[in-house]
């Protein structure tokens, strides 16, 4: 039986959600950016940073009949946010399924998006 680990999940998934056109970039949950901000620094100088696999979430089905992938990203202005958010689901979807194939480990896969904001043109995202 093959070992999957979530965070090899998080990164197939974030580069996935990352390629999509129209995606600025991804939003960690406000309990992560909390811990992080709260975490000491080396520096008042660091600049805070969080990785891109901040913004998802992948945790076992109930039952654990499979992965549920939670994805949450801010786009950019201009685009139609259902557009993307239907792009970032199926790309995200397709990446973890042919990864967990590579893995012989066929599993059901479902992915929730949430938009969290719509980055302006003046945003850093």
């Amino acid at each position: 039986m093959t070992v999957i680990r979530p965070t090899t999940l998080l990164g197939v998934a974030a580069e996935a959600a990352l390629a999509v056109p129209g995606v600025a970039g991804l939003q960690p949950r406000l309990s992560r950016c909390l811990a992080a901000a709260a975490a000491p620094t080396l520096t008042d100088a660091t600049p805070y940073h969080t990785s891109p696999e901040a913004g998802i979430r992948a945790d076992r089905a109930p039952g654990g009949s499979g992965w549920h992938i939670e994805v949450r990203c801010a786009l950019a202005a201009g685009r139609r946010a259902l557009d993307v958010a239907q792009n970032v689901h199926d790309r995200v979807g397709a990446a973890v399924i042919s990864h967990l194939a590579a893995l012989d480990a066929v599993e059901r896969v479902t992915v929730e998006v949430t938009v969290t904001r719509i980055a302006s043109r003046h945003d850093g995202a």
